[in-house]
């Protein structure tokens, strides 16, 4: 993790930013700088910035404070951004950042679908920043911000009926059919789905549940080689969601490990019903590339979600994961 002070000095400079733009388009630039400051990129961060710039709006209007007693109804309230980012700050500085984020998850966990995922996303990386560095007022300040656009984007989806699943998580993604129309944004595809099939349902031991979500990470990784061009950004998400789960559970009691597990799956399972296309292709191999050479494409190319996506392909490490992060600079368009 990056130790030379430019991830703090980048978080300063992204929370002058609110968490999107244009109303429904999330800010990816904290997630990226955290992704390139822990895989040794921290050099690249501000002339990272520098061409994001663009794609940020100013931090948005407060409405009303958000307090203990008022939050249930300020939840799922995007016009409430900035209270809850407020009320988070507060808390966080007076609890111990773990603690807040042990009461605050079982709350926010049933509506990671909001914001396209992209809330629990942001809490991941700024928690895998916390983990395994120092802590800093600018990285728990990441953390307020990320969970309060969780609270401010929290939207659950509604029952779905259990379809015939797999042992496997790969073998379970293969038997998700489409959804029959594959068309609108994220949030009208979702109410779309309305069965999944059955994965790691027979998990009941805390201590299961991180092995079985990182086979999760890797089977979903490992189909974006084959499946990504069915929609090369969204598809990201079926794989950078559920790590984003998986860096968390170890600040997180083991009694939240089995509902973690349970709506990880339910979101990649649901992406892949949103977005897959009815046929696969065969992937090329990553070649002679390096973990580190295939990082520094990632760069070059500067796409966001490539960006993310091969910091989980790192992340899984195998050769699948580094030929599904080539892919996503196939697919993408470069940031310029």
């Amino acid at each position: 993790m990056d130790t030379t002070g430019t991830l703090d000095e980048a978080l300063e400079r992204l929370h002058n930013s609110g968490p999107e733009r244009l109303g429904r388009l999330t800010n990816h630039a904290p997630m990226a700088v955290e992704a390139l400051a822990a895989r040794g990129q921290a050099h690249s961060v501000h002339r990272w910035l520098d061409l994001y710039a663009r794609k940020l709006e100013e931090f948005p209007s407060r409405v009303e404070p958000v307090t203990d007693g008022s939050w249930f109804s300020a939840l799922g309230d995007p016009r409430r951004a900035a209270d809850w980012i407020g009320y988070f700050e507060r808390e966080i500085a007076e609890r111990p950042w773990r603690e807040v984020l042990t009461q605050w998850w079982p709350r926010l966990l049933p509506g990671m679908y909001g914001g396209s995922t992209h809330p629990v996303i942001r809490v991941g990386h700024a928690v895998r920043t916390l983990l395994s560095g120092e802590v800093t007022e600018p990285r728990l300040a990441e953390l307020a911000h990320g969970l309060g656009y969780w609270a401010a984007r929290h939207r659950t989806v509604a029952v779905l009926a259990p379809l015939p699943g797999a042992d496997s998580a790969a073998a379970a993604l293969d038997t998700i059919s489409p959804i029959a129309i594959q068309d609108g944004g994220f949030s009208a595809r979702l109410d779309r789905v309305t069965a999944l099939p059955v994965w790691a349902a027979s998990v009941t031991e805390p201590s299961d549940a991180y092995g079985h979500l990182a086979e999760l990470v890797r089977a979903a990784t490992h189909r974006y080689a084959t499946h990504g061009h069915g929609e090369e950004t969204m598809l990201v998400h079926a794989a950078t969601a559920p790590n984003a789960v998986l860096r968390t559970l170890p600040a997180l009691p083991h009694a939240l490990w089995l509902s973690s597990l349970r709506a990880a799956w339910t979101a990649s399972a649901a992406v892949t019903a949103m977005y897959a296309p009815a046929t696969s292709v065969a992937y090329a191999p990553p070649g002679t590339f390096t973990p580190e050479e295939v990082f520094e494409r990632a760069l070059a190319h500067g796409d966001e979600h490539v960006i993310k996506l091969t910091d989980t392909a790192l992340d899984v490490g195998d050769e699948p994961a580094l030929a599904a992060a080539l892919r996503s600079m196939e697919l993408s368009a470069p940031l310029g």
